[in-house]
């Protein structure tokens, strides 16, 4: 039970990582039409970057979700706190270096991004596995998604003026 569930988390970095590559892009791709601006980065932020393993990881959790389900339990609370995770992570880990070292490296921000999705799949992993939870944790779980779906959109489009939400290549902020 467990190694089958381990294997399709292990699976789920490489896969979540180059989906939350490809949603990078996305934007521009699109012809950075607005409504793709809510799942995708519109910017080159920290904010926006946060944004990169939502869809991703949520995409991985659809096509695993019936592989899983006869070895997994607490499904949807595991994803939910996965993609709670990751974000976290790549704010501790990006502010953590850049202060530090006083540098930014593309290099480091992929290794983070990298390491975010592998901590939120090890996560994952850990309530995969743990005793069945009470089921009011899946009603949580999915007002949870909503709601940071709902902060992804409004802060793509009325994002505060700090520096968390600030284009560090244009100065800009959210969609222009």
């Amino acid at each position: 039970m467990k190694r089958s569930v381990l294997k399709w988390e292990i699976i789920g970095i490489a896969v979540i990582s180059v989906l939350g590559s490809l949603f990078h892009f996305l934007f521009e791709l699109c012809g950075e039409w607005p409504p793709v601006g809510v799942i995708a980065a519109v910017n080159e932020s920290v904010f926006e970057h946060l944004k990169l393993t939502f869809i991703p990881t949520l995409l991985y959790a659809a096509a695993t979700y019936r592989l899983l389900m006869g070895n997994a339990r607490n499904f949807l609370f595991a994803k939910t706190i996965s993609i709670y995770v990751m974000p976290v992570t790549i704010i501790v880990l990006f502010y953590g270096y850049t202060e530090l070292t006083g540098i930014e490296s593309v290099i480091i921000d992929i290794i983070i991004f990298i390491a975010a999705v592998a901590v939120g799949q090890a996560v994952s992993y850990r309530i995969l596995t743990m005793r069945q939870l009470p089921q009011w944790l899946k009603w949580l779980s999915l007002a949870f998604l909503v709601i940071l779906f709902v902060i992804y959109g409004i802060f793509t489009f009325y994002p505060p003026h700090v520096s968390f939400f600030m284009d560090s290549v244009t100065g800009t902020y959210g969609i222009n």
